[in-house]
């Protein structure tokens, strides 16, 4: 469908030949996200299939979900919200433009989405003040670009506020940043999100866990309620590298009440008192005390 390059980096977007209809974007390589233009709901990836199961539990069936993407790929659940509850207001924050613009113009969004985009660092636009907010003043950074929405009305930061839903799915290419990652970063994403509203973080790690653990006590720092769900034993000491999602919220999970939203074959969860002792010692990851997610390239894992 296409390769462009981006900051010496190749983004591909290709149809599966087995799957007419599905299609895979990749960056240097790395599998970004995976959409089927004739059955949205149908989820390649299990981290978003377990976000889309409290998607649907965000609100009644059909409802609208005011949902936050941080980080596009191409679109999948996004397209999934679309497919599940037409017309809810969507937005979506996208460090590349030119790779927005190819993956919209290659897959279409559905008629009638309601999709508003914001061309921009999430760091950035999320540190950005909200309105009747007073804050201390932060070092200048570069603004972010306003994009035009599926309706054709422009994006603003402002727009973003009050989320149902937020996904943090913040990757440059195969590895997360610190400055998206940290307490500060969580506790702007916390102010932009509404009282009941649920934040779902896709990571990538492996045994012993010690970046999800980290970045588990660090949303516990910031939310009420957290749970983990790993795609892998949490103990297996020899299992590769896998997605971990963890789910915030200032309310009760849903997940945690009906876990039965998970699935069969249900993945390994962690709440409450489990969840404390998964976490242990581990430390909050801060602005100045953070690290970046573990490299799939590092020989550890191999």
């Amino acid at each position: 469908m296409f390769s462009l390059s981006l900051d010496n980096r190749k983004a591909k977007l290709v149809q599966s030949r087995r799957h007419p209809g599905r299609y895979e974007l990749s960056v240097d390589g790395i599998a970004q996200s995976v959409v089927s233009m004739t059955e949205p709901t149908m989820l390649e990836y299990a981290y978003t299939q377990h976000i889309a199961r409290a998607m649907d539990a965000a609100a009644e069936p059909g409802a609208p979900l005011f949902t936050v993407h941080l980080g596009a790929g191409a679109l999948t659940l996004a397209r999934y919200v679309e497919a599940t509850r037409a017309g809810s207001p969507q937005l979506v924050v996208e460090f590349e433009p030119t790779l927005y613009a190819a993956v919209t113009a290659a897959l279409p969004l559905p008629a009638g989405s309601d999709v508003r985009v914001i061309f921009g660092d999430a760091r950035t636009v999320a540190d950005a003040e909200l309105p009747g907010e007073k804050r201390s003043p932060a070092p200048p950074s570069p603004a972010p670009t306003l994009g035009a929405a599926a309706t054709g009305r422009p994006a603003v930061d402002t727009d973003w506020a009050d989320a149902r839903f937020t996904v943090v799915d913040l990757w440059d290419a195969a590895v997360i940043r610190h400055r998206v990652a940290s307490q500060e970063f969580y506790r702007r994403v916390a102010a932009r999100s509404a009282a009941a509203g649920v934040v779902a973080v896709n990571l990538l790690d492996g045994h012993p866990f010690e970046y999800s653990r980290r970045q588990a006590a660090t949303l516990r720092s910031v939310f009420d309620h957290v749970a983990v769900v790993l795609d892998a034993e949490p103990e297996d000491d020899e299992g590769p590298l896998g997605n971990v999602v963890i789910f915030a919220s200032d309310e009760p999970l849903d997940i945690v009440a009906t876990p039965d939203l998970l699935g069969t074959p249900r993945p390994s969860f962690l709440h409450d008192s489990a969840l404390t002792s998964w976490i242990a010692e581990a430390r909050i990851m801060t602005d100045a005390d953070g690290t970046d997610s573990p490299d799939p390239d590092d020989p550890v894992w191999n």
